[in-house]
């Protein structure tokens, strides 16, 4: 019993790794969520090229962001004729 008792805070040192701190870890998730962005920019820019190959090209062109994210605004666009919203069927009352 006097074995398991000294055993056990000498087990529970041993268990106990040295956590990272802030700064590592951020700088790991900065690094993978900047992997994550080139990897989508990549097929993006991959996707759009194959468009531009095969004549299949947007109607309208995309806005660009600006510095700081914001996307300059346009005007909206009306919906087609074909997309009128409509009310449900009234309901029989069962």
């Amino acid at each position: 019993m006097r074995g398991a008792i000294l055993l056990f805070p000498l087990l529970s040192l041993i268990g106990c790794k040295d956590q990272p701190d802030f700064d590592a870890r951020y700088e790991k998730a900065s690094a993978e969520i900047e992997a994550r962005a080139k990897a989508m920019d990549a097929d993006i820019a991959e996707s759009e090229a194959a468009a531009t190959v095969a004549g299949q090209t947007g109607a309208k062109p995309t806005p660009k962001i600006e510095p700081g994210g914001k996307i300059p605004r346009v005007a909206p666009e009306p919906l087609p004729e074909t997309a009128n919203p409509t009310n449900p069927p009234p309901s029989s009352g069962e």
